[in-house]
């Protein structure tokens, strides 16, 4: 069997993109904050990068735990 019959066709399309990105209220749930700090971060610029999807706020994971490493990064200097 080749090796392109095996690939799923879904994966080829979406190109390593997540299985969902994130709210911001997932990121309250993650980072057990209240929603009101995740839009002050945001504001502020000082939070994970996120991005609109029409009206709707989106939150990439990978961003997110490259935003909290960095945060452990610092503490850890």
């Amino acid at each position: 069997m080749a090796a392109t019959a095996t690939r799923n066709p879904r994966s080829t399309l979406r190109r390593g993109l997540p299985d969902r990105y994130l709210t911001p209220e997932d990121l309250t749930t993650l980072l057990s904050v209240p929603l009101e700090t995740v839009y002050a971060w945001r504001k502020k610029r000082t939070g994970p990068p996120g991005f609109r999807v029409g009206k709707h706020l989106r939150y990439d994971p990978a961003a997110v735990h490259a935003w909290i490493s960095s945060l452990s990064e610092r503490e850890a200097a």
